[in-house]
């Protein structure tokens, strides 16, 4: 064997090497998965999602607004079939669409687009969550908090309002009219109901042998 070839042997066997050695960091690292990545696009769309709003561009706002929904109907089937799915995708998922959705019906708000007791029944559930949450958390050491049917529902209903709303400025066709004011309502009353519902889980629900006695 040359000398030359056997330079070039051991340059494959380096690279070689070196490629068995990123590719748990490649796979380890949450960032790099598909549907992580489609959640963090999502969360980049909202200011220019807040942009098109103020400056009364509703055609972008819709399309972007219409882009967020399928990608976060993506991620959690890219999640499914791919076997990506992770605890910082679990975390960052519903944060993603809080974030989103919470934004925008402020931006409404501000606008005079959304009604004010469908932001305040919004925003109030939410709070309360949070609270709830944390004083859980503080006093029990729970961290699992996994969403309801009827949290689920809310949030469907909330991205049906917002993109009623938007599409509302659109065009003033009956069916938007009347199918705005449905999921104006349609969002009120489930966010009592996940809010009442998401209070009973945690009045209800038993603490851990460890966490009981860790409180007392």
């Amino acid at each position: 064997m040359t000398e030359a070839e056997r330079v070039q042997r051991d340059l494959a066997s380096l690279q070689l090497e070196n490629d068995m050695a990123d590719a748990p960091t490649r796979r380890n690292n949450p960032f790099r998965s598909a549907p992580n990545l489609l959640t963090l696009m999502r969360i980049c769309l909202a200011p220019f999602l807040v942009a098109a709003i103020l400056e009364n561009r509703f055609e972008v706002g819709f399309v972007l607004f219409v882009v967020a929904g399928l990608s976060d109907a993506l991620d959690g089937l890219l999640a499914r079939v791919l076997k990506q799915q992770t605890t910082l995708g679990q975390y960052l998922d519903p944060v993603a669409d809080k974030l989103l959705l919470s934004t925008l019906f402020l931006v409404l708000l501000h606008e005079g687009l959304m009604p004010v007791r469908v932001t305040v029944l919004v925003f109030g559930r939410d709070v309360c969550i949070l609270l709830v949450s944390a004083i859980l958390y503080a006093a029990a050491g729970r961290r699992e908090f996994h969403p309801s049917v009827f949290g689920k529902a809310n949030t469907l209903a909330q991205v049906l309002a917002v993109a009623l709303v938007l599409l509302h400025q659109l065009t003033q066709a009956p069916w938007v009219v009347l199918l705005r004011t449905f999921s104006l309502w349609s969002t009120m009353v489930l966010t009592v109901v996940s809010g009442l519902h998401y209070a009973w889980i945690a009045a209800h629900r038993p603490v851990s042998h460890g966490a009981s006695l860790a409180t007392k």
